[in-house]
């Protein structure tokens, strides 16, 4: 079963996690996909990974560039993984349809947007279900905090 990690964004907004979390993914030796609900989010993310400077640079591209298969990072707002990353990061109460394609599933929302925390506690309702591993991690003060 996939790996289904609930994050929970108490402290910064998805631009400023989501870098370390897709620079661990990359130092690990994977790729990653990331699927935003639209445009505005997409161009945010394109724009706040290519100024990244710390932890590290971070190589990604979408829609309308040539070699898409190379990229070790895919934004998208479609359901596609032109690089067959086996990382999938959701973000604005994205849905993933197939699990299975994936080792691991990121799924990232806004602890301030109570509709947000809704539609992620139906996403858990839904994985842990569907039999998969799950874990939900919350934001302090200083990176992430495994809850039980």
């Amino acid at each position: 079963m996939t790996q289904i990690g609930f994050y929970h964004l108490t402290r910064t907004s998805l631009t400023e996690a989501l870098p370390m979390l897709l620079s661990r993914t990359l130092e690990s030796g994977q790729k990653a996909v990331v699927w935003c609900a639209g445009k505005p989010m997409l161009d945010e993310l394109d724009k706040t990974l290519w100024q990244v400077a710390n932890p590290s640079w971070l190589p990604h591209g979408s829609a309308g560039i040539a070699c898409p298969d190379l990229q070790p990072i895919w934004l998208s707002m479609e359901d596609d993984v032109p690089n067959e990353a086996r990382f999938l990061f959701l973000t604005e109460n994205r849905n993933c349809a197939d699990p299975a394609r994936f080792e691991r599933i990121f799924d990232l929302f806004d602890g301030h947007d109570e509709t947000a925390v809704s539609a992620a506690r139906q996403r858990w309702a839904q994985a842990q279900k569907a039999g998969h591993d799950l874990a939900y991690w919350r934001q302090e003060a200083k990176g992430w905090k495994r809850a039980r």
